[in-house]
């Protein structure tokens, strides 16, 4: 009764397990993206997650692309929250295989982020983005 019962449940339970550690692990890609966070809330019933939007311009002028992506660090949340409206690169991992909302409702996971102190216009051609405080640091003797 045992191993006709119990043993296929163990053992299946055992390949799951190690499925989802595998796939929580692993990571088919991973990356930077830059652009300008336009939201981020915390979404789901049971499993809550941080789901988000950067807006990738590439030329001034052009439509924005989405890049929608989820955060599971609360901390690294709130770190995105105090950066919003500045320009910042996003460092993500893509996983693969994880089924289900509970897992966030994509497969760019954040992991961590940068802020930057400068808008690129073109080769060469930086726009500080704080141009009080570059006229104030240039003037101090």
């Amino acid at each position: 009764m045992f191993k006709r019962v119990v043993l296929p449940i163990v053992l299946l339970a055992a390949l799951l397990a190690l499925y989802f550690w595998a796939a929580l692990s692993w990571s088919y890609s991973s990356g930077e993206r830059a652009g300008w966070v336009q939201k981020l809330s915390n979404k789901g019933w049971l499993c809550k997650t941080w789901e988000g939007e950067l807006a990738l311009v590439s030329l001034p002028g052009t439509t924005p692309e989405k890049f929608l992506f989820t955060i599971w660090d609360d901390a690294v949340a709130a770190q995105v929250t105090r950066a919003m409206g500045k320009r910042v690169a996003l460092h993500y991992e893509e996983k693969v295989g994880l089924p289900g909302s509970c897992f966030g409702e994509t497969r760019h996971y954040v992991t961590g982020i940068t802020v930057s102190e400068e808008i690129p216009l073109a080769a060469g051609v930086m726009v500080p983005t704080h141009p009080a405080s570059a006229a104030s640091a240039a003037s101090a003797p």
